[in-house]
């Protein structure tokens, strides 16, 4: 059974969004298992279904270029900002075009291509030298589509990194702006997957269960026909929010149509078969854990 410290009530909470006394509770009652905590909250009613599991902590970039999407950490966002890192953000990216590495190990290992004599990993130490604050070269991905376009996009100055990927028999100026339109939609709104068919089934039968239980909780003297209904309206209402097809479009003008019904409006419009195939989505520190810090307490400190 793991410890419920302190730090891991206050984590709790801020996946969750519910009470104190209610996470140090749903923690006892697990033993101290995190996802099982969340799960109990949930079933509950005291947790919000959407709240966001990792917390974004690390500086630095996410970068895209061309067909590829890359992300650099660095220490503080005042060095995210210098010019010698994001000039040393675009030179990786340009590598990570041009690499066959399947994996960021392997990456790093590669011979650095505005210098052999160096490998990225070596280059990335030399400028960490030179720039004089840890950093991180943490991830990359690329999508390639022969039968249409990649759509880049980078949202606050580098805050959020997408590609979007999408087949399409003609490649004009309405395509074009459909493929950012949506790439703006995914850094925005977040989505998971593009289309119900891809969501894994594992995930359903247990997002099933979970808000079964909390529907039992609300109406304990309900049939089970309502009770699965309930269950069927709310699982629903997730899936429109997870899946990007059924995302309300961002720029709708009667704030009704649906990112899917956008795409096919284009595609008519251009006589193009159209499909939006896949999307990488990086959000610098998503996942990344940055100090806390403290200054006043720090100041007290000194000054006792």
């Amino acid at each position: 059974m793991a410890e419920i410290t302190a730090a891991l009530v206050k984590e709790l909470r801020e996946v969750t969004g519910a009470g104190m006394m209610a996470c140090k509770k749903a923690l006892a009652a697990v033993e101290g298992d995190m996802e099982k905590a969340i799960e109990h909250l949930r079933e509950q009613g005291l947790a919000g279904a959407e709240k966001k599991a990792g917390r974004i902590a690390a500086e630095g970039v996410s970068f895209t270029k061309r067909g590829v999407v890359v992300e650099v950490n660095a220490e503080t966002d005042f060095v995210a900002k210098n010019e010698k890192f994001r000039t040393f953000v675009d030179e990786v990216a340009a590598q990570a075009l041009n690499s066959n590495a399947k994996d960021i190990t392997a990456f790093l290992a590669e011979k650095w291509e505005l210098d052999s004599s160096k490998t990225v990993s070596e280059q990335l130490s030399a400028t960490i030298s030179v720039i004089g604050e840890n950093m991180n070269i943490r991830r990359f991905e690329k999508l390639e589509e022969p039968n249409g376009l990649v759509q880049d996009y980078v949202h606050s100055g580098g805050r959020i990194g997408v590609l979007l990927q999408v087949k399409s028999s003609v490649v004009n100026d309405a395509v074009k702006e459909m493929a950012k339109n949506v790439a703006m939609q995914i850094a925005a709104l977040n989505p998971k997957y593009i289309t119900r068919a891809e969501v894994d089934q594992d995930y359903l039968k247990s997002e099933k269960e979970i808000l079964l239980a909390a529907a039992k909780n609300e109406k304990p003297n309900a049939p089970e026909k309502v009770l699965l209904g309930i269950v069927e309206g709310r699982l629903n209402k997730e899936l429109k929010e997870v899946c990007l097809v059924d995302q309300v479009y961002v720029r709708a003008e009667d704030g009704k149509q649906t990112v899917g019904q956008y795409v096919e409006s284009v595609a008519k419009q251009a006589g193009a078969e159209l499909s939006l195939v896949r999307f990488v989505r990086f959000e610098t520190g998503e996942g990344l854990e940055k100090k806390n810090e403290d200054f006043a307490a720090e100041v007290a400190a000194q000054i006792k």
